[in-house]
């Protein structure tokens, strides 16, 4: 991978770390906390959005449309099923399952079915990125064991959906042209419209959310869009099959922000799995 996806990959991976550590104060979630931080983003990406569409040397295209309410459905099933999941159970294991079985179903969608071909050492880094994964989110946990095996259930789920909307973005702005920022701001604004009915059915909830944690809304809002713009970026410069396992960095600041901000317990585990993945990482780097 190039130095300059890389860069954009790892910096993103520290956006997304402290978004999701936000997202997951939030006290009940649910649909309302989605429908406020998509409303958020939008409000910021819609006049950057409008004015590159005004000064971008391609004309927008239908397709971009197209692309742009694919992705929004998709990233409006993985905001809620990641909130249900930080609401049952601990960021420490919903976090990277979901973050780790992502790439995971990337990578193999992206040999078998796209036709890529990482090299050796970019298939080993992945293959260390998930076993870090692994390795942090199994073994002996605390707490509920039925709230762990929620905990992990909401996580594979939430990882099948970045799966899809990592293989379909990286179609959109490589083999359709969509421009990367004209892309999410579309995205945004359209997610916030499919979730008015939703936000308006608990208007109360909604109320209750911006009065009372709207600092997490603000930061979830802004530092989400900057995570994944990034990350598109580097798609337009990098193979899918080496960016999506180079995001997980975010597992291990995730874990040791669950570790040292949340007191969440299991340390040992959580950092031998962080060097792993770090590890990982830096195979894909060299790849």
């Amino acid at each position: 991978m190039n130095t300059t996806a890389l860069s954009l990959v790892l910096v993103a991976a520290v956006v997304h770390a402290a978004w999701n550590l936000a997202a997951k104060r939030i006290s009940s979630g649910g649909t309302q906390f989605v429908w406020l931080y998509y409303t958020a983003s939008a409000v910021v990406l819609l006049p950057v959005t409008v004015v590159l569409l005004v000064v971008e040397d391609d004309r927008p295209q239908w397709s971009w449309l197209v692309a742009a309410v694919v992705t929004s459905v998709l990233h409006i099933v993985y905001g809620i099923v990641l909130q249900r999941g930080y609401r049952v159970g601990d960021l420490s294991v919903v976090y990277p399952v979901a973050r780790g079985t992502g790439p995971l179903l990337s990578v193999l969608a992206a040999v078998l079915v796209l036709g890529e071909r990482p090299g050796w050492l970019g298939l080993l880094g992945a293959f260390l990125v998930i076993a870090g994964v692994l390795v942090i989110s199994t073994g002996r946990q605390g707490g509920d064991p039925k709230a762990v095996k929620a905990g992990i259930l909401y996580g594979l789920l939430t990882g099948a959906v970045i799966a899809g909307y990592t293989l379909w973005d990286a179609h959109s702005v490589t083999g359709l042209g969509v421009p990367p920022v004209v892309y999410f701001g579309l995205g945004s604004v359209l997610q916030s419209v499919l979730l008015l009915p939703g936000a308006l059915a608990g208007r109360v909830e909604v109320t209750r959310i911006w009065r009372e944690q709207r600092r997490e809304v603000f930061i979830v809002g802004l530092l989400s869009p900057i995570a994944y713009i990034l990350v598109l970026f580097a798609l337009t410069m990098a193979p899918v099959s080496l960016v999506a396992p180079a995001r997980e960095l975010s597992i291990v600041l995730g874990g040791l922000a669950a570790w040292l901000v949340l007191g969440e317990s299991d340390a040992v585990r959580r950092l031998a799995g962080s060097v792993i993945v770090l590890s990982g990482i830096a195979a894909i780097a060299a790849a």
